[in-house]
Parts: C-alpha cells; sequence; structure tokens
C-alpha cells in the first residue's frame, strides 16, 4: 500500500503553528511517505460573517484569506519542483461546506479547482443557538453554548452533524468539487469533557449509514484522521472504530491524514491508524 498522508496544513494556516511547509514535507520524506497532499484551509466568503455567532477567531483564523492563494501556489509548486523526486506533492484545499453559499463554493472551486490534484471537503460550522454557525472544533463555550444547549441530548447532537456532512457529499460543488470527505466524528472533539454517548442509538445509527451510503454512492473517499486521537477530550480517530469498521465492510476508501498543523504532528499514529484497518 501506497503510504500517503491526504490531510496536512501549511504556515499560511492562522490557526497552525506556523511551521514551514517545506520542514513538514522534509519530515514526511523522512518517515518514508511516497505521496503527501498539502491542503490548506481554503478561504471563507466574506458574506458568512454575517451567520457566524462564536468567538471572533473562529472565523478570523478559520482559513486562508484570498489574498494568500497565489503565495500558497507558488510556495507548494516550488515544494514540487525541488522534492519531486523524492515524494508525490498533491496541492488542493480542505473547503468548508456551507449550506447558505453553495455558489459562492462552487464558483470558488470552478475558479481554483483546475490548479489543484487533492482536496478535502469538511464540516466545521453548524448551525445552533440563535439559527447563526457556530464552529464545532474552536472553542469548549463555543460548543457548549452555540450546539450542545440547543441539541436536545448528545445523539440529537451527533445526527445534526452526520446529517450536515450528508448535505455536503450530496450538494452540488460542479466538476471541481472534493473528492475525499474530513473528518466525519469531528463533532466528538470535546465528547469526553462534555460526557457525550461514547455508542450511537438506533436512529444516529441510521443517520451514520445514510451519509456513509452517499460516499459510497458518488465513489467518494473518507479522511482517516488521526488528529482526534492527541485531542484532549476526544481520543480517538475520526472517525472512530465502529464508523471505521462500517465503511470497510462498504468498501468506501480510507485515506490516512495526519491533519498535521505543525512538523510534529506529520505522520502522528500513523502506524496504529493502519494497523486498525489491515
Amino acid at each position: 500500500m501506497l503510504k500517503q498522508d491526504g490531510h496536512s496544513h501549511t504556515e499560511f494556516c492562522p490557526h497552525g503553528s506556523g511551521d514551514d511547509v517545506e520542514l513538514m514535507i522534509q519530515k514526511a520524506i523522512r518517515l518514508g511517505f511516497k505521496s503527501y497532499s498539502v491542503t490548506e484551509h481554503a478561504p471563507l466568503p466574506l458574506a458568512f460573517r454575517q451567520e457566524y455567532a462564536g468567538a471572533e477567531t473562529g472565523y478570523t483564523e478559520a482559513s486562508m484569506a484570498m489574498s494568500d492563494l497565489p503565495a500558497y501556489f507558488k510556495k507548494i509548486h516550488q515544494m514540487q519542483a525541488k522534492y519531486g523526486a523524492q515524494i508525490h506533492i498533491n496541492v488542493g484545499f480542505e473547503v468548508d461546506f456551507l449550506p447558505h453559499h453553495v455558489q459562492w463554493t462552487r464558483d470558488f472551486l470552478n475558479e481554483y479547482g483546475p490548479q489543484t490534484t487533492d482536496n478535502v471537503l469538511s464540516v466545521h460550522f453548524m448551525q445552533g443557538t440563535d439559527n447563526q454557525f457556530w464552529c464545532v472544533d474552536d472553542t469548549l463555550e463555543d460548543f457548549k453554548r452555540g450546539l450542545l444547549t440547543p441539541a436536545a441530548d448528545g445523539q440529537a447532537l451527533y445526527r445534526q452533524y452526520f446529517n450536515a456532512v450528508t448535505e455536503a457529499v450530496t450538494a452540488d460543488l460542479g466538476q471541481c468539487a472534493p473528492k475525499r470527505i474530513g473528518h466525519i466524528t469531528l463533532i466528538k472533539k470535546f465528547q469526553d469533557y462534555f460526557g457525550l454517548p461514547q455508542a450511537y442509538d438506533e436512529q444516529t445509527q441510521q443517520s451514520i449509514t445514510t451519509l456513509l451510503q452517499a460516499i459510497k454512492q458518488q465513489d467518494r473517499e473518507l479522511d482517516y484522521n488521526a488528529a482526534g486521537l492527541y485531542k484532549e477530550f476526544c481520543n480517538e480517530t475520526y472517525p472512530d472504530l465502529p464508523i471505521l469498521k462500517q465503511a470497510q465492510q462498504m468498501d468506501i476508501p480510507l485515506v490516512y491524514g495526519s491533519d498535521a498543523h505543525s512538523i510534529k504532528e506529520v505522520g502522528h499514529g500513523y502506524h496504529t491508524l493502519m494497523d486498525l484497518i489491515n
């Protein structure tokens, strides 16, 4: 099996470490990766600011600015030229799905997608308190106030997230829509802090099955993301083991993603994650 990392970030990420992507690529080479996808957070539509209700940084530090794009592509193209003989480097985006901005996202992908070779589609924002959007994985305070409080219970919150990801999968994002769906259990990032359910009830399981069927039907891939394993209040992979096994039974391709935002995170948990699916 090709040793690949399908999800990583760079110094262009405002909430990252600032580590130079060149040093991250050098580490990936040292660890024996043969393919490395740089998938920086794509810019958010300016109009989304009016729908967002959480901490300011949850919006302002969520992604690159449009003005970053030329420098981003230039840097990764330089890396491809410099290290291409040692590792295959993909360039692309982690694209946010925002249900009220599908046209904006489709237009963005139509314009910039042809310059990319690998992309991830993720849900980081979900509608909650005051019908505004709140960041799923930013602060404990925003998660509680914006998402957990208005939900009937943990299972309802899970279903809301899985349904949001299903909407992302089935949305028409055009010819350049991302093939891989990002960290589909990100809603569990703070599970240990808030005592969220470990097991899924029958209704939630149906939402999961519907999501996986949509991914399978569209011939998409799953981001097999190591980041949750190292989050203080998550302590498991995205997706978790039951969903992972269900995806395997459905022959949905799984692509390891470190989701690295720093040099030290490159290759995180690779052997552990791969042992779980072998």
